[in-house]
């Protein structure tokens, strides 16, 4: 009967052995890395890490930032691209690694869908057109009675060729009918310095970083090009408002992982993402550094990225965009 009860004890433990081992080896079982490719400071970076501590609480495992700037986002898009599909290196980052890049360089070291899986969206940036402060222009239709009456006279900044500022500011300019020469710089900040000390009228930037600059009256903002006004500029009107278009275009951040992902795994980080994009006090702080939240399915980024591609090639195509 000793006997009896020890075999059965031995084979119980024995079957439950597989339901301890699967439960040991639920995803996820260790800290998660999510690149940014971009350097600290700037909104992705802010984004990244506001989301990335929501992301942990609700994975139970600590989200580690990894910045991993260069060469317009390609840099740390490869390092995930190449990662396991495991879903522990995932990556946040805007249209230039899915839709601009690929616009610009048919031969990038990655696919911008092939070598990814989303996981869903996270934020969008909105973006703004800026005068300087001693420049008269208030509106977009003084800017194109303005461009027309002195065609030469009028420049704009971006912070870089081929990045989403640069393709925002053609795709103004030709809703407008309008062309501007444009003056690339090498990041936001110098362009920002440039434009509030009157050395360029007009530039196109993030919201986030000009909110700052507006409100101490240092420039104008006149117009957004999303699709709806900012809740931190609700005095502003839109592109699509002042030209009765359907005119939108925005930078977008998406959270993607190698593709591959095993599908427990993929489920996981996709309600997780849900979940922490739910969260108001996420929302808030997003919205204080320029931010809105704007949580999408994986389906929805897929959709966005085949609608969006075509449509960066004819605008690079149409403009003459090249990337640095």
């Amino acid at each position: 009967m000793n006997l009896t009860k020890r075999q059965f004890t031995q084979a119980l433990a024995a079957s439950l052995l597989p339901l301890g081992q699967a439960r040991a080896q639920a995803f996820p079982n260790h800290p998660l890395q999510l690149v940014i490719p971009f350097p600290p400071g700037g909104a992705t970076d802010v984004a990244g890490r506001l989301i990335g501590k929501k992301l942990g609480e609700r994975l139970g495992q600590a989200v580690v930032i990894d910045n991993r700037a260069g060469a317009g986002t390609v840099v740390g898009a490869t390092v995930v691209a190449n990662a396991p599909a495991d879903g522990y290196t995932l990556l946040l980052s805007s249209g230039s690694t899915f839709t601009l890049n690929p616009a610009l360089n048919p031969r990038l070291p990655y696919d911008p869908v092939k070598s990814f899986e989303p996981i869903g969206m996270a934020a969008r940036v909105p973006m703004a057109v800026l005068v300087n402060k001693q420049v008269p222009i208030d509106t977009l239709k003084q800017l194109v009675s303005a461009v027309k009456q002195a065609p030469d006279r009028y420049a704009y900044a971006s912070f870089g060729s081929g990045t989403s500022s640069h393709f925002a500011g053609e795709l103004v300019w030709n809703a407008l009918g309008i062309k501007l020469l444009h003056v690339p710089y090498k990041g936001s900040a110098p362009a920002m310095t440039d434009l509030i000390g009157g050395q360029v009228p007009i530039s196109i930037d993030t919201v986030a970083a000009a909110l700052p600059h507006v409100r101490s009256g240092k420039i104008k903002v006149i117009a957004l090009t999303g699709p709806q006004r900012s809740p931190l500029l609700p005095e502003v009107p839109t592109v699509a408002e002042s030209t009765g278009t359907d005119f939108a275009f925005d930078a977008w951040l998406a959270l993607m992982a190698p593709r591959g992902l095993p599908a427990d795994a993929r489920q996981r980080l996709q309600v997780a993402l849900a979940e922490t994009m739910s969260d108001n006090d996420l929302r808030d702080k997003l919205l204080a550094a320029g931010m809105q939240k704007d949580w999408a399915s994986a389906q929805a980024v897929s959709k966005l990225i085949d609608a969006e591609l075509p449509r960066m090639r004819a605008i690079a195509l149409r403009a003459g965009i090249q990337a640095e």
